[in-house]
């Protein structure tokens, strides 16, 4: 997880407020949906990912590409504005596709800023699937989120991430010209390049563990069975998938919440 305080934190020498400490949201903005979690309130926000500028609906976020920056804004204003506490600066955490890191990540933090978050950490999409899923992260693992328009496989090793590919197809493509069997074969050639390309075992053990699958993808028997066919390996799939990226972002960010630095006179730092 990477973060960055924000110039409008809290001065050096003025702890921030207990009653502030859990004044945190968690933010899962992909191409399609958008869906965000509030402390102490659960997920409060899963919509469409669009803002309407005045000449007709606009998607900010393509393929997994923050491409319009201050539409994310106007988007995060006009949803979660009016649900935060007043006069709070909150804890924003913010998932981010593997393969798109530091564009993203500088894009969302801008686009946040509307919120006047007091810090604002980022951490990958499969980490914090994993981290939703309960997984144990001591060991290789493997994991597939197929998403509207984006689909990842990442291998964490010890929670971090040593290999990563993505396609730009997903659930959103599937019509006469895209195929649940296309979805699963480029499942299947992202693996196998990932296998053929790694110099020690560690993709191999993930595999036998069984992959991690995720996203809205996870919710189609069509894609799933198909993948079951091809790959020969076990797949588990996330409790409520759609909206799993979420959810482990809420437990980071409760679990930042409670980290000794919220409660100490400097800003959060973030973790590995």
């Amino acid at each position: 997880m990477t973060g960055t305080s924000h110039p409008h934190a809290a001065a050096p020498h003025r702890p921030w407020p207990i009653a502030r400490r859990c004044c945190g949201v968690a933010l899962d903005m992909g191409s399609a949906r958008t869906r965000a979690w509030i402390a102490g309130r659960g997920v409060v926000v899963d919509v469409p990912t669009v803002t309407f500028p005045g000449t007709g609906a606009v998607h900010p976020i393509q393929r997994g590409t923050i491409i319009d920056t201050p539409g994310c804004a106007r988007m995060l204003q006009r949803l979660l504005a009016d649900r935060l506490p007043r006069f709070t600066r909150p804890m924003v955490i913010v998932t981010t596709p593997v393969l798109d890191g530091v564009a993203y990540r500088t894009r969302a933090r801008t686009a946040v800023d509307v919120l006047r978050p007091r810090s604002v950490l980022t951490v990958p999409s499969a980490r914090a699937v994993a981290v939703a899923a309960g997984a144990d992260l001591s060991c290789p693992l493997m994991v597939v989120d197929i998403g509207a328009h984006l689909t990842e496989a990442v291998l964490l090793d010890d929670g971090a991430i040593t290999d990563a590919r993505r396609t730009a197809l997903g659930t959103g493509d599937l019509d006469a010209s895209t195929t649940p069997e296309q979805i699963a074969e480029a499942v299947a050639a992202m693996l196998a390049e990932m296998l053929r390309q790694e110099g020690t075992s560690l993709t191999f053990d993930a595999l036998h563990r069984g992959i991690l699958l995720a996203g809205g993808g996870a919710l189609r028997p069509e894609i799933t069975d198909h993948l079951t066919g091809r790959l020969h390996v076990p797949l588990r799939v996330v409790p409520a998938p759609h909206t799993a990226a979420v959810r482990g972002a809420a437990r980071l960010l409760q679990a930042a919440c409670t980290h000794p630095s919220v409660s100490a006179s400097s800003p959060p730092t973030a973790g590995p």
